[in-house]
């Protein structure tokens, strides 16, 4: 993926931290960063079929999880799968459909199966939606609701290249679909679906359980927070801990495990008071500031034990 997405190594990471952990990824950024090159680049790399959703207002559910349609050959209806039936599906600008819509396939990630008139059809696995929404653009959006934002393991920004990696950017790559289409795959999704087993046998120590336990209590009793992080958000940030480790090589989470990957999980899922949001307050000022206060487990009670 580095081959075509330069100078992004700490994005490139996350995302890869988001397979393992079987989450979903929400990119909020610029058009022109490379959102779309990075899904075609995850699937390339993991030899999963790729799906492409581009949101608009008048975009159905149907035509995002699929329809039964009458064949006049059997006489009978028969499923027709929409692109949601990929191993890594990129929904582009999702704030841009409407609430219905986004619903149909927030909760197809959710659930990883689609049911269309009574009939249950499961998704494959590895699967995996990388949403796209323009931060700058409003009109004509549906922003989508907390409810819906707590379904994204992660939300990251790509952000521009520096100026080495975009020179390196016009020299080496051209054409974006070239550089993507000669990509080798490095593992099966029979591997990829190993790592994710793998990473949910790491050890979590009692005394780190209690640190994410004292994370989110802190971001609730924020003055500044209105919604804090919820027990779903310290699962998130407790799965994704658990690959960190297992991709450096450890057999159990350390307290740099949850802090180093707090603000991408948990930033997306606070909500701020309006006073607060008026004085420009980000949310991830109150991750920082809670990360700031609360005590990290002593190393002994947070390793192997």
């Amino acid at each position: 993926m580095a081959a075509v997405i330069r100078g992004k190594d700490q994005i490139i990471d996350l995302v890869i931290l988001s397979l393992i952990s079987e989450g979903h990824i929400l990119v909020e950024d610029v058009p022109g960063v490379g959102k779309t090159t990075l899904a075609k680049a995850l699937a390339a790399s993991i030899d999963a079929p790729f799906g492409r959703v581009q949101f608009t207002p008048d975009l159905l559910p149907t035509d995002v999880v699929g329809v039964n349609v009458w064949d006049r050959g059997t006489n009978r209806f028969e499923f027709r799968r929409g692109p949601i039936f990929n191993g890594v599906v990129l929904a582009d600008e999702i704030n841009r459909a409407s609430p219905k819509t986004q619903s149909a396939l927030l909760e197809s990630m959710a659930e990883r199966q689609v049911t269309v008139d009574g009939v249950t059809h499961p998704l494959p696995t590895p699967f995996m939606v990388i949403a796209t929404q323009n931060p700058t653009d409003h009109e004509g959006t549906y922003p989508l609701p907390e409810s819906q934002l707590d379904r994204f393991l992660m939300r990251i920004s790509v952000g521009y290249p520096d100026r080495g990696a975009e020179l390196a950017i016009l020299e080496d790559l051209g054409d974006d679909s070239d550089a993507v289409a000669a990509l080798r795959p490095v593992l099966s999704t029979a591997q990829v679906n190993g790592l994710a087993a793998a990473v949910r046998t790491v050890h979590v120590a009692p005394a780190l359980r209690g640190y994410l336990v004292d994370l989110a209590e802190a971001s609730r009793r924020h003055p500044d927070v209105s919604i804090g992080i919820s027990p779903r958000a310290t699962l998130a940030l407790q799965r994704v801990a658990r690959a960190r480790a297992a991709t450096r090589g450890r057999t159990f989470v350390v307290p740099d495990d949850v802090k180093e990957l707090a603000h991408p999980v948990l930033a997306h899922r606070i909500r701020l008071t309006p006073e607060a949001a008026v004085r420009g307050t980000r949310t991830s000022d109150v991750v920082a500031e809670v990360l700031d206060r609360v005590p990290v487990p002593d190393p002994g009670d947070a390793g192997q034990t």
